[in-house]
């Protein structure tokens, strides 16, 4: 099935089509659903280190589910905590060890 307003085979990259999920509806607290108030959760700067990686856990569990079935300002809500936890984690472990298979020639 096709969306409207998406070219056949894919056309704009995920990266490219994110805009279309930033979230911007939510800063206007008339489109929040019952469930949104705005806040996206515990800031993540204030998160120790084990619950950080369980949230971080959490989200990528429920990732596939909630682009699959969510609504659009569901799905914008799990980008942005994504983002908010990763650019996190990012910060605390910027040294993080890396995986030699999951590297790629260059």
């Amino acid at each position: 099935m096709r969306q409207e307003g998406y070219p056949p085979g894919g056309g704009a990259s995920p990266e490219e089509r994110v805009i279309e999920w930033s979230g911007d509806h939510l800063a206007d607290p008339t489109t929040l659903g019952p469930d949104l108030d705005g806040e996206l959760g515990v800031d993540p700067a204030e998160l120790p280190d084990e619950d950080l990686i369980r949230e971080i856990h959490s989200l990528h569990r429920t990732r596939l589910d909630t682009l699959r079935h969510a609504a659009d300002s569901a799905l914008a809500h799990h980008l942005r905590r994504t983002a908010e936890l990763e650019t996190e984690y990012l910060a605390r472990y910027p040294s993080r060890e890396i995986d030699p298979s999951r590297l790629r020639d260059e």
